[in-house]
């Protein structure tokens, strides 16, 4: 079977649905490739870098169309392009199924078999084909850089002979994959960065990144994600009024916002309004990822940036992945060719599609002249951080019948070892010479007391290997020390070898491990 790609006909789309590098692994699993002409161009890549790559380069997307019985395209089809599709075809692309009613029934009268990468389910197994998370991720990482081109000072803080410049105070709303990535960008250009989201199990996320998490002094319990599949879901209008007056009192302080949230089959939540653009200092910006689905943002123009009376910019592109097009290129023909690998158990270069299978049945939206569209939720859902256990407080009366339980048992525990020990000793002492007992005492001391140094040193400072180690060389020096005053030359000096070496071996151990710290401590 052959893959085709044609050129995107939506004007400014500069991404292309395959690469040479994806073309070469495509051709792996038994599949020919082929690509409309100039389709990579505004990606950076060639007709001539595909044909090296072995992709045949076909003149016009209508032979390209009638040549392929797979077609891999980056933008939803057009009427047009829907036309061109029979039952023997299989069409890989964003396809917008909720929004797209005549769509879906033009593909299901053409017998197509038709998959949304969009629609791909958000669970482990599938996030290397996960392409709404890969553009999210660059369209995130762009809206930072966008709204630092349009912002009139530094990200981060500086102190210089010309005076003191405060850092960037941004904050990220929605923190999903395009808002963790709009975090990660923000926070190492140096700006402090706040963010919010509904969903409370990305707290931890957003702290470990290095920015600060927008609590609401709220009591009602937000719904995972996991059951929608690892998106966020309606918030009820309680919620919305304290969100909003959280935003009300932070629209003064920040100068750069960056919302990302959406909902699925939904126009995109009203989260920054009016009056908090008009409170916002002038030189603001705020850049609107979700401006496609209406904006966040009451004042976003889809597909413009203005500036409003109080000199705040408002960006609302919808392009962004576009805007990185080689980038955003390479990692969605992944997505791709990870999909086409799922379809491809046999490598053959035959589609085996197996709609039993969570993945490609959830992607596929039209199929043998039916439309699939909602596909049921997934066999295994999205995995939602386990929320802390709360460990009731216990009494003071608790407290002191646990310590004095814990006190009897380790007493027990102390005696009963001391009582064998002994008993074993007596044992060998029947037995065995008084030269030999004398060395032997000496050794189960130094065992005992090295023991007993190494448990109380702190365990940040320990791998499980040098702690043996150090209480193998604890032992040693303890020996050693216990023949340094013998008569013989010789049994001082192997005993004082014996205690040097040691101690390198465990001072080392210290500095090395304390090196290896310090490469995980921020400078």
């Amino acid at each position: 079977m052959k893959i085709g790609t044609p050129k995107e006909v939506i004007t400014g789309e500069a991404r292309v649905a395959m690469t040479p590098e994806s073309a070469r692994q495509l051709q792996k699993l038994g599949y020919d490739c082929a690509i409309e002409s100039g389709a990579g161009l505004l990606a950076g890549f060639s007709d001539a870098t595909y044909e090296e790559a072995g992709v045949e380069v076909i003149k016009t997307a209508a032979a390209l169309w009638k040549a392929s019985d797979i077609i891999a395209k980056v933008r939803q089809p057009n009427e047009a392009e829907l036309k061109r599709l029979n039952k023997a075809k299989t069409l890989i692309s964003f396809f917008n199924p909720g929004g797209n009613e005549e769509g879906l029934e033009l593909a299901k009268a053409k017998g197509a078999n038709v998959v949304a990468m969009e629609m791909v389910p958000r669970i482990s197994r599938a996030q290397k084909m996960d392409a709404l998370s890969s553009m999210a991720n660059i369209a995130g990482y762009r809206a930072v850089i966008e709204a630092g081109n349009n912002f009139g000072r530094f990200f981060t803080g500086q102190i210089t002979a010309a005076g003191k410049v405060p850092p960037a105070k941004v904050l990220v709303v929605g923190a999903g994959v395009a808002g963790l990535a709009a975090i990660g960008t923000s926070t190492s250009l140096g700006a402090i960065t706040l963010a919010f989201d509904v969903r409370p199990e990305v707290a931890e996320q957003v702290e470990s990144m290095g920015a600060e998490f927008v609590y609401l002094d709220f009591e009602e319990e937000q719904a995972d994600g996991a059951s929608s599949g690892g998106y966020a879901s309606v918030s009820s209008p309680e919620f919305r009024e304290a969100q909003l007056a959280k935003f009300r009192e932070l629209a003064p302080e920040v100068d750069i916002v960056i919302t990302t949230a959406l909902i699925p089959n939904r126009e995109a939540p009203e989260l920054w309004t009016e009056d908090m653009v008009q409170a916002m200092k002038p030189g603001s910006v705020i850049v609107d990822l979700a401006a496609e689905k209406g904006g966040n943002c009451k004042l976003t123009v889809m597909d413009e940036k203005i500036v409003t009376e109080n000199g705040v910019t408002i960006i609302g592109y919808t392009d962004f992945p576009s805007r990185m097009a080689a980038q955003s290129s390479t990692l969605y023909a992944t997505n791709i060719r990870h999909m086409m690998t799922d379809l491809t158990p046999e490598k053959d270069g035959q589609i085996n599609h197996d709609m039993e299978d969570d993945v490609i049945r959830g992607a596929t939206v039209t199929h043998q002249g039916e439309i699939t569209f909602p596909p049921p939720p997934p066999k295994v859902q999205a995995i939602a951080a386990k929320p802390k256990e709360v460990v009731p407080e216990l009494t003071p009366e608790e407290k002191r019948a646990e310590e004095v339980a814990a006190f009897k048992a380790q007493t027990k525990q102390q005696v009963t070892l001391l009582a064998v020990g002994g008993a074993l000793l007596l044992l060998v002492g029947l037995v065995a010479p008084a030269s030999f007992m004398q060395h032997f005492i000496v050794f189960v001391l130094s065992v005992f007391i090295g023991f007993q140094v190494i448990w109380g040193v702190a365990h940040s400072l320990h791998t499980p290997l040098m702690a043996v180690t150090n209480a193998i060389s604890s032992i040693i020096i303890l020996g050693a020390l216990m023949q340094i005053g013998s008569g013989s030359f010789l049994v001082i000096l192997l005993a004082a070898l014996s205690v040097f070496m040691a101690g390198i071996n465990i001072f080392g151990g210290f500095l090395v491990t304390r090196r290896m710290l310090a490469m995980f401590q921020k400078s």
